[in-house]
């Protein structure tokens, strides 16, 4: 007897669409086609301007004054921009003072929040409810620019690097999703590994966060971001320009206040563009996260929707 068998059971594989409910038709080609449309013209408004930057950071002064400004199609491509920019100097020293705060601030910030995240998932920890509402207290109460400034300044944290760390080192809402997710670890596992005799460092290290690598890859992600783009801390209580990270540097060549140490005299003798110089530090600021990014979009439907529902 000849097998029969249902091609229409067969699992989908990595890359086939999804079944479709029963009561759901099937997309008609002008469907699809206006799909493929929007999803075009929206990575088109976003890759567009990105292009332009790159372009224009990679082009000669010559190829500049002949576009007007910023270049679109690129003709004489040259790397003068990163090589001096990278050769030492002010965007070097701020590009590495970037790194190294974003490196110990998120680290910083990832341990508080998981410690804390962890005891508030413990229903039954100390002061667990007077806790929570304290830090719920502060998403919607906050005492303050100046009263923060201030804060600071006593403490003696002006012209230091903790000024860039502590007063933004934590965040309450990446604390609830990290708690949300820790929440629905399933107690059974929790309770057998205390039975074998594990305590809740040995059980947060060994159990509840190898579980959880969706949402700390995620919440790591949001603390790096953070730290990397931030620039309004350093204008505050930096006064110091070697101390300055690239953003505020990137800011300086926007606004055209001042050029960096040792290419002032490169762009007015000609052998620079201002503008290619500016265009070359805002690729600097934007290429880790354009690079980190794609590494971590696999984790942000499962990390950030299982914690926010959970929680």
């Amino acid at each position: 007897m000849t097998a029969v068998i249902d091609r229409s059971a067969r699992t989908p594989g990595r890359w086939a669409a999804p079944p479709r409910p029963v009561w759901e038709e099937p997309p008609s080609r002008a469907g699809l086609a206006g799909k493929g449309l929007v999803l075009l013209l929206a990575c088109l408004a976003i890759l567009f301007p990105l292009w332009i930057v790159v372009v224009t950071s990679l082009s000669t002064r010559k190829a500049i004054d002949e576009a007007g400004g910023l270049v679109m199609i690129p003709t004489d491509i040259t790397f003068v921009a990163y090589q001096e920019l990278l050769s030492g100097g002010q965007v070097t020293r701020a590009a590495l003072v970037s790194v190294g705060i974003t490196l110990v601030g998120t680290a910083f910030s990832m341990t508080v929040s998981v410690l804390c995240a962890y005891g508030l998932s413990r229903t039954g920890s100390l002061g667990h409810r007077w806790i929570l509402m304290l830090l719920l207290a502060t998403m919607f109460f906050s005492a303050g620019l100046i009263p923060t400034y201030l804060l600071v300044q006593s403490l003696g944290l002006t012209d230091t690097y903790l000024a860039l760390i502590l007063p933004s080192a934590i965040s309450v809402f990446n604390i609830l999703v990290l708690r949300g997710f820790f929440m629905g670890i399933s107690q059974e596992l929790i309770d057998s590994a205390r039975i074998d005799g594990a305590g809740d460092l040995r059980i947060l290290w060994q159990i509840v966060l190898p579980l959880s690598r969706a949402v700390v890859a995620v919440i790591t992600l949001f603390y790096a971001v953070g730290y990397w783009s931030a620039w309004f801390n350093a204008s505050l209580y930096l006064n110091d320009q070697d101390m300055l990270p690239l953003q505020n540097v990137m800011i300086q060549l926007v606004q055209k206040q001042e050029a960096p140490v040792g290419l002032g005299q490169a762009i007015k003798t000609g052998e620079l563009s201002g503008l290619a110089v500016q265009m070359a530090v805002m690729v600097m600021a934007l290429l880790p996260v354009a690079v980190l990014s794609p590494f971590v979009q696999k984790h942000f439907r499962k990390g950030m929707l299982t914690g926010a529902v959970k929680g």
